[in-house]
């Protein structure tokens, strides 16, 4: 179950002081969060965008194909390598999202699952109760 924007920044707030308190698990936690790669690769492919760019530009200007080649090459591959950064990041939200959802949906059925059985178990007690009650008074 997603949190909302209060319980979101209640936790950024903790994570902060958490870091502030132990620098180094700070680090460890960071390099373990999958946001963060997320993050630094999609930067890493901005930076490959502009250098590509750059190059057209060079070619343009210096009137080298290979530079524009190289250059159109660079930045194709940060475009893909930027895509495919985002497709699995967006692939993990969803399977986190989907097993929130699966668990919370496996609680509620185990409940009513669990309350059926509750429910019969108390049920055929009582049919018990009223058989016993109903040859009782026949043998009186």
């Amino acid at each position: 179950m997603p949190l909302s924007e209060h319980e979101q920044r209640q936790l950024e707030q903790i994570e902060q002081a958490l870091y502030r308190e132990d620098p180094k698990f700070g680090r460890l936690v960071r390099l373990s969060d999958p946001r963060v790669h997320y993050k630094r690769k999609l930067v890493q492919a901005m930076i490959g965008m502009l250098v590509g760019a750059g190059l057209v530009a060079a070619g343009v200007v210096t009137r080298h194909l290979y530079l524009e080649a190289a250059g159109a090459a660079v930045v194709l591959l940060s475009l893909v390598w930027a895509l495919v950064t985002w497709r699995r990041h967006a692939a993990r939200v969803r399977s986190v999202q989907e097993r929130a959802r699966a668990s919370a949906q496996g609680r509620s059925a185990a409940r009513r699952r669990s309350d059926l059985g509750w429910k019969a178990r108390m049920m055929e007690r009582m049919e018990e109760r009223w058989r016993r009650r109903q040859e009782g008074d026949r043998r009186m």
